[in-house]
């Protein structure tokens, strides 16, 4: 798999090219590394993912996977090789988790985030909370992705599909507009010299600290669930909607909201005998 070079140069630099350069050096590149695709036997992917599976989680075995996959595929593709005659089968892993925060939790989160001296961190916290934008996408906003006029956010290749377009709300409106803009640089949220971020770590792990909040809480990631759970548990949105509004392509990634909304509109319909019962009395 000489073309490991080749491959690295499609990907934007961020941490997450970073974190796929480790694999592939730690993991791949010492098995695989001077094979031809064509050489690779489905027994030796057999054994190497059963060793993957006695020390990391489902998920990073499945991530490492992945990036064989990748390479290969591009790989063939410019015909530098030929492809696997075999298709890669890769442990299924939960993704049903929601992450969420009772109304003590989200007290303190917003306490913490409003004593906060990081202007961006604050404001990407409260953007992912009342909007769900996306950590990657937030990193990617341009100032030219916001229509004030309009009222639409432009969300650009978000997680590598075609751009999408959500609603710009009240809260996300009063953020964006009490934002300072950064000379000479294009994004909302700029990182090192005006560029484009590629990590806020630091800052949001800092302030999740400081709020109390559990230790598995992703800061970003976790309020756009936090915001999804809002939205159905209010019993106001339906799912179709809800798709839309957090850009799912596959509406079963959706479904997970779906019992949230199930028990509002159960509590909503219980109203009807609580207030036929109160005039009866």
């Amino acid at each position: 798999m000489l073309f490991w070079e080749e491959y690295k140069k499609t990907r934007t630099e961020n941490k997450g090219l970073d974190i796929d350069e480790g694999r592939y050096n730690k993991y791949l590149k010492p098995i695989f590394g001077n094979k031809e695709p064509k050489d690779i036997e489905y027994i030796q992917i057999d054994r190497f993912q059963n060793k993957l599976e006695k020390s990391l989680s489902d998920q990073t075995v499945k991530h490492i996977l992945n990036l064989l996959t990748w390479v290969i595929n591009y790989g063939a593709s410019r015909d530098l090789c030929s492809g696997l005659n075999f298709k890669i089968k890769k442990p299924s892993v939960n993704n049903e988790k929601i992450e969420d925060l009772n109304p003590e939790q989200l007290k303190n989160l917003l306490d913490a985030i409003n004593d906060d001296p990081n202007i961006h961190a604050k404001n990407m916290m409260l953007l992912a909370l009342y909007s769900g934008v996306r950590r990657g996408e937030m990193f990617k906003l341009q100032w030219d992705h916001v229509n004030f006029r309009r009222g639409i956010i432009t969300l650009v290749d978000p997680k590598g599909k075609k751009d999408q377009k959500i609603p710009l709300n009240d809260a996300a409106r009063e953020i964006l507009e009490n934002l300072p803009k950064e000379k000479n640089s294009p994004y909302v949220f700029p990182g090192k010299d005006g560029n484009q971020r590629v990590t806020i770590a630091r800052p949001v792990n800092r302030i999740k600290k400081k709020a109390k909040l559990p230790k598995d809480f992703r800061p970003l990631h976790g309020l756009r669930h936090v915001y999804a759970s809002m939205l159905a548990s209010s019993g106001k949105v339906d799912m179709y909607t809800l798709q839309k509004l957090l850009t799912h392509k596959d509406p079963r990634m959706t479904q997970r909201y779906a019992h949230l909304r199930d028990e509002a509109l159960k509590k909503a319909s219980n109203l009807a005998g609580e207030i036929i019962n109160g005039n009866g009395k």
